[in-house]
């Protein structure tokens, strides 16, 4: 017979003969990979630390109105205003969850269910627009909702996909046309 056939004929890997190194390098990468969760679970605290200056966030008054809209869908964090990638960590504004979004004459609630829920009064709305991205969360151009508001002197963004992408061209016409006529009713007082 020839070698190469001998070869083919073999399928048998090699034994292992030092358990004891394997297993130090297993037990190795476990540490490591628990010492690189527990630093970013760390860098996440230390973040909220440093945004613990933003004050609670609103609740929705008793009395909103009639709803102008209403969405479903995902909320994908906060950021600094344009910023993306500057996640708003405080008061679980950089918890990702479920959302119900709704548009009322007095602002914007958004109920998430297993996270704080707030409120936007229709006075601290800036500008709704689409976009692609907001930090830890990338989508095709126009496939986030991120609404631009103010909260105690600081300008946030935050982002949401509806269950129903279409849904976002009347939401930001809707948002954008409040926040004019809210700035066109200030400017007349």
């Amino acid at each position: 017979m020839t070698p190469v056939i001998l070869l083919a004929a073999e399928k048998k890997s090699a034994e292992v003969t030092d358990w004891a190194a394997r297993l130090g390098w297993v037990i190795g990468l476990a540490l490591f990979v628990a010492l690189v969760y527990w630093l970013m679970r760390e860098g996440w605290k230390w973040r909220g630390t440093l945004q613990s200056d933003l004050p609670e966030l609103p609740s929705a008054p008793e009395s909103t109105g009639p709803v102008k809209l209403k969405l479903s869908g995902r909320y994908h964090g906060s950021t600094t205003a344009g910023q993306w990638l500057d996640r708003i960590v405080a008061h679980g504004l950089g918890t990702r969850s479920r959302a119900e979004l709704t548009l009322t004459d007095a602002g914007l609630d958004v109920v998430r269910p297993g996270a704080t829920d707030f409120f936007v009064p229709r006075e601290a709305l800036r500008e709704a627009r689409l976009d692609k991205g907001i930090a830890g969360k990338v989508l095709t151009e126009g496939g986030l909702l991120v609404v631009t508001w103010a909260h105690s002197g600081k300008l946030l963004d935050s982002g949401f996909r509806s269950e129903h992408a279409a849904e976002h061209n009347e939401w930001v016409a809707t948002l954008n046309s409040m926040i004019e006529s809210n700035s066109t009713e200030g400017a007349e007082r």
